[in-house]
C-alpha cells in the first residue's frame, strides 16, 4: 500500500506539477504555512487556491491532450471541472499528497438554458479529485469559485480535509441543484481517450467534431439583461 501511495504523488503527462508553472502555483498556495502544517492544511489550503485560483468556464475551454494537462490549465486560469479536478490532483501531488481523478455522471451542473441545449439535457459528465488524507480518501471538489457561486444564488462549496466536499445539493433558495446520478470510478492519471469518448458520446453538440468546447460565458448568462431572466441552476 505505501509502494501505490508513493506512486499517486508522482507526476504524469497530465498531472504535470514537475513543471515550473504548476510548482510555482503551489508555492504561492502555501506560502506562509509553517513548519507544523499537516497535510490536511496543505490540502484545503490547496483546494482553495484552486477554486478561486481557477476561473470556472465551460465555455472556450481545452479539451485537447496538451490543454488538459495541470500546467496548461494554469496557464490559461480558467476551465470547467475537468480542468480544475487535474489541476488539484496535480497540486496536492506536489505538496506529497496522493491523488486520483473520480469521474461521474451528475444532475444539472451550473446549467443555463443555452447550456442545458448544448450538452442535451441537465446530466453531465463531470470530475472531481479523490485525495489521501489522514488514512482514508476523501473527495473534494474545488470547482465552482465564489463569483460564479454568487452569480447563481449558491454558497460556495466548502472543504476541511476530512469530510467529502462533493456538490451543492440545494441552492440559496432551498431548491434542488445538483445530484449525483453514477460514479464512473477513480484513476491514478486521467483517461484521456475515455474521457473524450464519453464526452462525444454524452454531449455530442457540446464538442461538434473539435477538441474545444463552444464560445460563450456563464457570468453573462447568469447575469439578467432586458430580455432574459438570469439563468438560474434549479431544475
Amino acid at each position: 500500500m505505501t509502494a501505490d501511495l508513493t506512486a499517486l504523488t508522482e507526476p504524469t503527462g497530465f498531472l504535470d506539477h514537475d513543471h515550473p508553472v504548476v510548482a510555482g502555483f503551489v508555492g504561492r498556495a502555501l506560502a506562509g504555512l509553517g513548519e507544523g502544517a499537516t497535510d490536511i492544511d496543505r490540502a484545503v489550503r490547496l483546494y482553495y487556491a484552486v477554486r478561486d485560483g481557477i476561473h470556472y468556464d465551460v465555455y472556450n475551454a481545452d479539451l485537447s491532450r496538451a490543454g488538459l494537462t495541470a500546467s496548461a490549465v494554469i496557464g490559461r486560469g480558467r476551465g470547467f471541472c475537468m480542468h480544475k479536478s487535474i489541476v488539484y490532483a496535480a497540486a496536492v501531488r506536489a505538496a506529497g499528497i496522493p491523488s486520483r481523478i473520480t469521474y461521474a455522471d451528475v444532475r444539472n451542473h451550473l446549467a443555463s438554458p443555452r447550456l442545458r441545449d448544448l450538452v442535451g439535457g441537465d446530466v453531465f459528465f463531470h470530475s472531481l479529485t479523490t485525495v489521501h488524507l489522514d488514512g482514508r480518501w476523501v473527495r473534494a471538489t474545488p470547482v465552482f469559485n465564489k463569483l460564479l457561486c454568487r452569480l447563481y444564488g449558491m454558497a460556495p462549496l466548502e472543504f476541511d480535509g476530512r469530510a467529502d466536499s462533493l456538490h451543492h445539493p440545494f441552492n440559496g433558495d432551498g431548491i434542488q441543484h445538483m445530484e449525483f446520478l453514477r460514479f464512473h470510478g477513480d484513476f491514478d492519471d486521467v483517461p484521456y481517450d475515455l474521457v473524450i469518448s464519453t464526452m462525444r458520446s454524452k454531449h455530442p453538440k457540446f464538442l461538434s467534431g473539435t477538441s474545444t468546447t463552444p464560445a460563450g460565458s456563464l457570468v453573462a448568462e447568469a447575469a439578467p439583461g432586458p430580455s432574459r431572466p438570469a439563468a438560474g441552476p434549479g431544475h
